[in-house]
């Protein structure tokens, strides 16, 4: 037996929530030739089979409205990296519809779990989920296209159970502008946040609905930092130092995020983690787990948890898919953190977070 499947088989008793996965995008309930959850499947990275096998107990379930009408020849290799051209805005109608399909499907999903999956609004129901051996989602929306500027969909979204929020993904809308995905490149990319995505941050921030970073840009950044009342999370970032890509935060973001008392969900997606940018999942666990410890010297271990993109993006080999999260719980033991260090980056972080957000 490998070393690397030695490592699956042994979760080492660390319960790992996540901040991030596009699993609602693939779900049978949501679309025709989607996967279902409840069944072990060797396509996509995330389904309750797996995350049992590797130790995931839960995790923030992100809502997304893709484009409509996808552009072609978007990606552009440059000499030394590449660049994306900026996504257009969506139509809201579209985006609401969407996110309303996502969000039926993931309710009916639950429904047909049968007790072995809750949604879950407060922190007490996730340890409580955790203790029954019962996986818990909290529902994300990655983009608030399907929000109106009077905020009156916030509302009832929240009254469904969403408790994380992005105002934008990597493209513009009323509320802001999405950082477009290149390398090397600075996240400084364009204006922050408009009037209406002030507002919102403020009503996020009365409902209790958690507020993402991951996808703004650095002045967007600084408007969230300026504006709100909560910890500043990034629910699937990296560190900028190691990887120039403009998704990840330069040491100045992370030291605003430290200093919030907030959080950054080390993102997994090879692009984001490898120094040189490259779309290659031929990536050592040792690579890997030096990228989080960056983090965790930058912030401290009270400041770094895990958002892996499972389903979202292209995964190093080593961690596939959510069975193999031990090997990254193997790799940082390995890189010396203690089990204190590992329990918190691996569900304690974002608990705290929670309870001091939420309401």
């Amino acid at each position: 037996m490998s070393e690397e499947e030695c490592a699956v088989q042994d979760p080492g008793k660390i319960a790992i929530f996540d901040g991030h996965n596009d699993a609602a995008q693939h779900l049978v309930e949501y679309r025709e030739d989607g996967r279902d959850f409840l069944a072990r499947s060797e396509e996509g990275h995330l389904d309750l089979p797996r995350a049992r096998e590797g130790g995931l107990v839960g995790g923030l379930f992100a809502m997304y409205a893709k484009a409509e009408h996808p552009r072609q020849g978007d990606f552009v290799r440059t000499a030394d990296g590449y660049e994306v051209r900026l996504a257009e805005p969506l139509d809201p109608a579209y985006a609401r519809r969407t996110i309303d399909a996502q969000l039926s499907g993931l309710e009916r999903m639950v429904a047909r779990a049968d007790g072995a999956i809750r949604c879950a609004t407060t922190v007490d129901e996730i340890e409580a989920a955790r203790r029954d051996e019962v996986f818990a989602i909290v529902l994300h929306l990655e983009g608030a296209e399907a929000i109106d500027a009077d905020l009156d969909g916030l509302a009832q979204l929240y009254s469904r159970g969403l408790r994380s929020l992005g105002p934008v993904w990597s493209r513009p809308n009323i509320f802001g502008h999405g950082v477009p995905f290149a390398y090397p490149r600075s996240p400084d990319t364009g204006p922050g946040l408009t009037d209406a995505g002030k507002a919102l941050v403020k009503a996020c921030n009365q409902l209790g609905i958690m507020l993402d970073a991951a996808h703004l840009n650095e002045r967007g950044f600084w408007d969230l930092v300026a504006i709100s009342t909560a910890p500043i999370v990034a629910t699937h970032a990296c560190a900028h130092a190691v990887c120039p890509a403009t998704r990840n935060l330069t040491d100045r973001q992370l030291d605003a995020v430290k200093a919030s008392g907030g959080v950054v969900g080390f993102n997994f997606s090879v692009s984001e983690v490898r120094p040189d940018g490259h779309r290659d999942p031929e990536i050592l666990i040792e690579t890997v787990a030096g990228h989080l410890s960056y983090l965790v010297e930058r912030m401290g271990g009270d400041h770094v948890a895990l958002g892996s993109d499972f389903d979202g993006a292209l995964m190093p080999l080593p961690l596939r898919d959510a069975s193999h999260l031990p090997n990254l719980i193997q790799g940082l033991r390995a890189h010396g953190f203690d089990e204190v260090t590992l329990r918190k980056i691996a569900f304690d972080n974002w608990m705290r977070v929670f309870r001091q957000t939420w309401r």
